[in-house]
């Protein structure tokens, strides 16, 4: 009449199911670094260091109003709000109209919107680091090339 139900096939679904989705509201605080898989959205205030777990697809989405306190290291981002602190994306980061970062960004990928602002250094992510490589190994950086030669010409 009762019969025992196997649960380690629900658990198994559930574990194979798509990442897990974690939202800061708008009237939510957190102080302490945050470490996440899967996709962490922000429209609160952060005031610590976000870490994705390594090799993984996480995310982390800061919305228009959303405001992170510290450095920020994951796969992706994208960003909409204030980052105050260093970014690094091994893969892509998005900063739309209202970004602002106030920090250096290091990146393999990069979209901006017209509007962005980011106040520190943008840092191509080499082969060597995770990233992709560049287009010509070989050549030189265009802030390397010296004008003065081509001028004399």
């Amino acid at each position: 009449m009762f019969k025992k139900t196997d649960t380690s096939v629900a658990e198994a679904s559930v574990k194979r199911s798509s990442p897990a989705h974690t939202l800061i509201s708008r009237d939510t605080e957190v102080i302490g670094d945050i470490h996440f898989s899967g996709e962490l959205i922000i429209e609160g205030r952060v005031r610590g260091s976000i870490f994705a777990e390594d090799a993984s697809d996480s995310i982390v989405r800061v919305a228009e109003k959303g405001n992170v306190e510290g450095e920020i290291k994951a796969p992706s981002a994208v960003v909409n709000g204030l980052v105050q602190g260093n970014v690094h994306c091994s893969k892509h980061i998005e900063l739309a109209s209202k970004a602002i970062v106030v920090g250096d960004l290091h990146y393999n990928m990069i979209e901006m919107v017209l509007g962005s602002e980011v106040n520190g250094k943008l840092v191509h992510i080499t082969a060597e680091e995770g990233g992709a490589p560049r287009l010509s190994e070989g050549a030189k950086p265009v802030e390397q090339l010296d004008l003065a030669d081509s001028e004399q010409s």
